[in-house]
């Protein structure tokens, strides 16, 4: 027993891989630079209207976007829309969608892709996600060093609540909709995002202003906030703190 807690815990303190932002302001806030692989990451609407959800999902496609190999995207409802992932870089030759009548079936199903260890990333949509069920598929992100994504979809007011209970993601998002940009000439700019990162594990809880992802799954800092000057930025800061 003794030699097996050992083997675990020298597992637990062997530096993980990250996938990184590509955006400092993102990436320095996170434990070795990036999203970590071999992990489970949460991810939600900031609202409980269907933008902020579809921007929830759009956020969690980006990140399986820059994945390698093929994404396992598990649902119960049937209202993925295939041509607005594949904007944000996951195309539709790289996705295997799996449809269960319930969350439990898509619990189970969510575990073994990440299990399976052959795949870039597993992205599963639930309402509930229990502390139990969290550590089993963190576990099993764990052991086969796949990344897992739970979108945190809700139909009633009690299941968002629900997303302020603790689990054992490793990092918990939230994405909220803004304003795009506006242009110079008539048309809808680049759509823009607050990002929370309302939870990391060894890490601190910061938000941003970022443009949505583009067709390699890349997100950036809004324009306007990248291009502040320092002397603004510093007395934005303090004026915010």
């Amino acid at each position: 027993m003794r030699q097996r807690i050992e083997r675990l815990e020298q597992g637990s303190s062997r530096p993980r891989a990250v996938q990184p932002f590509g955006v400092d302001a993102i990436d320095r806030h996170l434990p070795g630079g990036g999203l970590a692989v071999g992990a489970l990451h949460e991810v939600a609407g900031g609202g409980n209207g269907a933008i902020d959800g579809a921007a929830a999902s759009l956020f969690a496609a980006g990140i399986a976007a820059r994945s390698r190999g093929k994404v396992l995207w598990c649902v119960v409802r049937q209202d993925l829309f295939a041509p607005a992932i594949a904007q944000a870089g996951l195309q539709p030759d790289r996705v295997i969608y799996v449809e269960t009548g319930d969350e439990t079936s898509l619990l189970a199903c969510f575990e073994e892709g990440l299990r399976h260890g052959g795949l870039g990333a597993v992205v599963g949509e639930v309402a509930r996600l229990s502390m139990t069920a969290s550590r089993r598929l963190q576990l099993a992100a764990e052991s086969a060093g796949g990344l897992g994504i739970a979108i945190r979809r809700w139909r009633r007011q009690a299941d968002a609540a629900d997303f302020g209970q603790p689990t054992a993601s490793v990092t918990r998002w939230r994405v909220t909709t803004l304003p795009s940009r506006p242009l110079p000439v008539p048309g809808v700019g680049r759509a823009r995002w607050h990002l929370e990162l309302i939870r990391c594990r060894a890490g601190e809880s910061a938000d941003f202003e970022v443009e949505a992802c583009d067709a390699a799954g890349r997100i950036a800092l809004a324009a306007d906030v990248a291009d502040r000057p320092a002397e603004a930025q510093t007395w934005w800061q303090s004026a915010t703190a």
